[in-house]
């Protein structure tokens, strides 16, 4: 197919940052943690890494995933925030954190789901693993396949609460942090990681957030926490301010005071260091022909969500480069990738977005066909 290129000169952002982000140094923060990562949310950006891809017991921070399934069963309509679920033998007698569920005891979706983030209450995890799948077995089952289709290579869980010290149960904090970007793009589960304090069972049994950076630290949007003998102490923190947010995942800190001051660290980073800039472009992007289409042509739009992720303080201004068909073949669908334009600093590569279709445009029927061609020829 045909391409047309073109460098649009005048397509410059509305602000003048720009400079292709580099991950900070390692003397850009000082961390107690052995094992942590900063990323961006919106672009997953890796801002910082230190023995990211290490395999480390993550302690209840492997309840990110636990949460993920559940707020994927909830958006896909499998379960419903109010569904009744009835506690098990096994789920009541789980040990560590836990909200001391009788066997029996029934909770709904959503009070079991904010006692797994707000306490980290490994029997309403476990129930909540039955409720889904059936058995904890299944849903572990589910955890894992999740991972792969998330692309991570280096996670495997063996249970769904992360109370396990057994070998086969590790992730890692880069990992850890997609699940944790995944995580938070269902808008519902803030509703439950931003609760400081709260009560369950009619006011009689008391919750408050075991990261205390949901008290503390401005911006704070969850995530969750972590401890073990084995696993140290560990966190995955979210934070967001003025339509920023960072992801920072710390492993194996050597006391909660130090997670904690190691993810306001990375964080402080990642608000003091980087901004997102949003594509303005003049003029509009040129239309793209539609071949045997209901309408002649489609416009070519950016993302709603598209972001670049640029340093602060950085001079300069952006250019885009376009890339487009010359034509596409009917139908079109909504919102399908037309092209891409690329985001330049100079000759530096900062970041390569899509150009959708802002509209369908079906397919001309076979005597539309006929008639336009016979149109044509006349």
């Amino acid at each position: 197919m045909k391409r047309l290129t073109a460098v649009l000169l005048a397509l410059c952002f509305c602000v003048t940052p720009a400079l292709a982000v580099r991950p900070l140094g390692a003397d850009a923060v000082t961390i107690a943690a052995p094992s942590a990562i900063l990323m961006e949310k919106r672009t997953g950006a890796v801002l910082y890494e230190k023995n990211a891809y290490e395999h480390l017991a993550p302690a209840s921070v492997t309840k990110v995933m636990t949460m993920l399934l559940v707020a994927e069963a909830v958006d896909d309509g499998a379960v419903a925030l109010d569904d009744t679920v009835t506690a098990s033998a096994r789920a009541a007698s789980m040990g560590g954190s836990q909200i001391w569920l009788k066997e029996g005891e029934q909770m709904s979706v959503g009070e079991m789901l904010k006692c797994v983030t707000v306490v980290s209450a490994n029997d309403c995890c476990v129930a909540l693993a039955e409720h889904l799948a059936g058995s904890e077995e299944a849903f572990v089952e589910r955890m894992n396949r999740r991972a792969e289709e998330l692309g991570l290579h280096d996670t495997h869980f063996v249970s769904c609460s992360g109370l396990s010290d057994s070998d086969e149960h590790f992730s890692c904090a880069h990992d850890l942090a997609v699940i944790s970007r995944e995580l938070i793009s269902h808008d519902m589960i803030k509703d439950y990681t931003t609760v400081w304090m709260d009560t369950i069972r009619d006011g009689a049994f008391g919750l408050s957030n075991t990261n205390k950076l949901i008290y503390y630290y401005p911006g704070a949007t969850g995530l969750k926490t972590g401890f073990t003998s084995k696993a140290m102490y560990c966190l995955a923190a979210t934070a967001e301010r003025d339509g920023v947010e960072y992801i920072a995942v710390v492993l194996h800190a050597p006391s909660s005071a130090e997670r904690f001051e190691s993810a306001k660290a990375l964080l402080n980073c990642g608000f003091g260091s980087f901004t997102l800039v949003t594509p303005a472009p003049e003029e509009a992007l040129p239309p793209v022909s539609v071949r045997l289409g209901e309408y002649d042509c489609v416009q070519p739009v950016l993302p709603a969500d598209a972001a670049v992720l640029v340093e602060k303080g950085a001079s300069g201004k952006l250019r885009c480069e376009f890339s487009l068909p010359e034509y596409v073949d009917a139908p079109v669908e909504d919102g399908q990738a037309l092209g891409s334009i690329s985001v330049y600093d100079g000759q530096t590569l900062l970041q390569t977005l899509p150009l959708l279709a802002s509209g369908a445009v079906a397919r001309l029927g076979l005597w539309q066909r006929f008639l336009a061609l016979f149109s044509a020829a006349v």
